[in-house]
């Protein structure tokens, strides 16, 4: 379960200070992946392109420790479990929010996935593991190719967040380019400098 935490007893102190109270505390980054080594593991096994990079980025993300300390109203929360969140279209042709609890075992995370995606397409009901994890949420807009995009500042959610469209192909490689907005409370960009390519090594280990 996660605990509040005093900022002054961790390294984000003088970020608290600077970002908790700014109008736009977020920031979004884009890259562009090679994302080769999961299509073609994706085609071989038949398994979901989305379930192997959403197991990419739980893998990226639990190499940087500050992926779990979140702003959470005006508190900062410390987590001890990670998951990551995949948007499912439900049997009503509408959207819901599975969250997958992150294990670095890519076979159990796979049967997890679709185990939870199931449940979530035919229930409608969300799937919300925020109140135990740190959740990393990701929007898959795979009816087009799209540059990038911002989500969305609220103030009430917070979590670090990926967007996508669909992959490109050149020449013989894929390419796909993604978002990825973070409160600056909760990273600097450094931290998701080093997430980012935490992410290009571990889609590049899948070869």
């Amino acid at each position: 379960m996660p605990t509040e935490v005093r900022p002054e007893d961790t390294t984000r102190a003088s970020a608290y200070a600077l970002w908790m109270k700014a109008p736009n505390p977020m920031v979004t980054f884009f890259k562009t992946l090679d994302v080769t080594p999961l299509v073609r593991l994706s085609r071989k096994k038949k398994w979901k392109f989305n379930m192997l990079l959403d197991f990419c980025i739980g893998k990226a993300a639990v190499g940087v420790k500050e992926f779990f300390i979140l702003p959470v109203g005006d508190k900062l929360m410390q987590y001890d479990k990670l998951a990551v969140n995949t948007i499912v279209k439900n049997k009503d042709g509408e959207v819901s929010s599975c969250d997958l609890l992150f294990t670095d075992d890519l076979e159990a995370f796979h049967q997890a996935y679709l185990q939870y995606t199931r449940q979530v397409t035919q229930t409608c009901q969300d799937r919300d593991l925020s109140e135990e994890c740190m959740v990393i949420g990701t929007s898959a807009i795979v009816d087009t190719e799209i540059d990038g995009a911002v989500g969305m500042n609220s103030g009430i959610f917070n979590n670090p967040f990926l967007i996508w469209g669909r992959y490109r192909k050149r020449w013989l490689r894929y390419h796909l380019p993604i978002s990825f907005q973070f409160h600056h409370t909760q990273m600097d960009g450094a931290h998701a400098g080093r997430f980012l390519e935490n992410l290009q090594n571990e889609i590049n280990r899948m070869a």
